[in-house]
């Protein structure tokens, strides 16, 4: 355990496994504070991403530095990322720090210069963002805002928007959701197990394709296997 602690040098094996240290670590922290500060940093995960990212990263370059001191720090920042989560649950005062509410830019068509100001938001951001919702006028805007995670949210107004089988009043069929039951060549056992079938019943949808040899294959809500990708035979 030499390489945890503080050394004048280190070996490469020693180097290495303070990375894994490190990954595993970084790893076991990242699972610990849960899947919001993975999918968006806002202010409080904007915080934490920095001061752990610092903290983890000097002894895994630097050798007169041990491990102890930033794997108790990080347990530290931890427990006071997930304490002021819950905390913000409690206390709508915390909360509205912590995340703040969407700032509105644009209602019926109009900029509010104003809000966008607050935002920190230039103009031309702004179209940028419209752009990418494939809006081209920001007329045709019903409302638009900043959202804290740092994307802008739109709707259209009613007239721009696209038409639906509802406003049709058409007949429309049942969601059909598709999730891979073959991957690699191996089957999802737990797939399995959901939609109340075993291997035999899965290498008949499957003939003439052989188990070993499907890439992907899906299977529906109708239990409908489809193959869409089949390992090619060598040639010998």
């Amino acid at each position: 355990m030499d390489f945890f602690k503080g050394q004048d040098s280190l070996t490469a094996i020693e180097w290495i496994m303070r990375s894994v240290v490190g990954f595993g670590f970084l790893i076991i922290a990242a699972k610990m504070m849960g899947q919001r500060s993975i999918s968006q940093l806002r202010f409080l995960d904007f915080i934490i991403a920095l001061t752990l990212g610092n903290i983890i990263a000097h002894p895994l370059s630097d050798e007169h530095l041990g491990l102890k001191g930033s794997i108790i720090s990080t347990f530290s920042l931890v427990f006071l990322y997930i304490a002021a989560i819950w905390l913000s649950l409690k206390f709508p005062l915390l909360k509205q720090f912590f995340d703040p509410p969407a700032i509105p830019l644009v209602l019926d068509g109009k900029l509010d210069y104003r809000n966008l100001s607050k935002a920190k938001l230039p103009i031309e951001f702004l179209y940028t963002e419209l752009r990418k919702s494939n809006v081209e006028d920001i007329s045709k805007v019903a409302f638009a805002a900043w959202e804290p995670g740092g994307k802008l949210s739109v709707f259209l107004n009613t007239a721009y928007q696209p038409v639906t089988p509802a406003d049709l009043k058409l007949a429309t069929q049942p969601f059909n959701l598709t999730k891979p039951i073959i991957t690699e060549g191996h089957m999802e056992h737990a797939l399995l197990r959901e939609i109340g079938k075993d291997r035999t019943w899965l290498e008949t949808e499957i003939r003439p394709h052989d188990l070993n040899n499907v890439i992907l294959a899906t299977v529906d809500s109708k239990l409908t296997v489809q193959v869409h990708v089949v390992r090619e035979p060598r040639i010998t």
